[in-house]
């Protein structure tokens, strides 16, 4: 009869539980399926069978006993690898939230929410329809094959290993979460610039009829003028939200990679 040591045992679990704290801190910030919408125990589920397929092809991780102080840093370790690749990746829809908000603040219809199951919050619904099209647009471009491949690239670049801890990672997620003003601007800027237009010709309205009602006459304007813009825009928003896809994938993996020291 076979028999195994406690230092057997330990390592046998080590191969599959530190991959198992990695992909749950992804998933556990994952907006896609870190939402309060979805179960724990599909996340869980679906993070043993990653671990199932991915830890076969990686080294043997270190031998530290669990409990042990090298155990613990390992682990954080672990913990904010996952993390950075799933704040990458909720940049996206933070960024189409901001812009969304943007749009609906000029259009006037800031107060117009729906429930997000994303953030469990309410939201303007010119955020819900970009972050579903982001969503729709992820899925056509098998942008969660992308995230998946990132993940397994993940423990090729930086394995399980008692490396040094490096702060460059947090650093290339601060740079990122730039985005969220940069690409957010972008995408509400032909609809912000209509509406500019929009303003300014209900102001010389007014100033030339001073009687006119400009509540009455100013928001049929803006919203009409908002949505036909969002109409013709929307055509070229599936390929800008590609190329920015493949830059938060990319920005996931090298802040997993800038979290050790090289």
């Amino acid at each position: 009869m076979l028999a195994l040591s406690s230092a057997d045992w330990n390592q046998m679990v080590a191969f599959f539980f530190f991959p198992l704290v990695r992909i749950l801190a992804w998933l556990g910030f994952d907006p896609l399926l870190g939402n309060r919408a979805t179960p724990a125990t599909i996340r869980l589920g679906l993070a043993v069978v990653l671990t199932l397929v991915i830890a076969p092809t990686l080294p043997p991780p270190p031998q530290v006993a669990l409990l042990s102080g090298e155990g613990l840093l390992l682990l954080l370790q672990q913990i904010a690898i996952g993390l950075a690749l799933g704040f990458a990746i909720r940049i996206v829809f933070t960024t189409l939230e901001f812009a969304g908000q943007f749009m609906g603040l000029q259009m006037g219809l800031s107060m117009a929410t729906l429930y997000d199951p994303v953030n469990g919050a309410q939201t303007p619904v010119l955020a819900q329809f970009l972050t579903i099209t982001s969503i729709l647009t992820l899925f056509a471009i098998n942008g969660h094959h992308q995230i998946i491949a990132a993940l397994w690239q993940g423990f090729r670049d930086v394995p399980i290993a008692l490396t040094p801890s490096s702060g460059h990672g947090f650093l290339v997620l601060a740079g990122w979460g730039a985005a969220i003003f940069k690409t957010g601007l972008h995408i509400a800027l032909p609809v912000t610039a209509a509406l500019l237009s929009a303003n300014l010709a209900i102001g010389m309205m007014t100033r030339a009829a001073p009687q006119l009602n400009i509540f009455a006459v100013g928001f049929p304007i803006t919203i009409s003028a908002g949505f036909l813009v969002l109409y013709f825009s929307i055509l070229y928003l599936p390929a800008y939200l590609e190329r920015f896809w493949g830059q938060a994938v990319e920005a996931g993996g090298a802040a997993m990679r800038g979290m050790v020291a090289p």
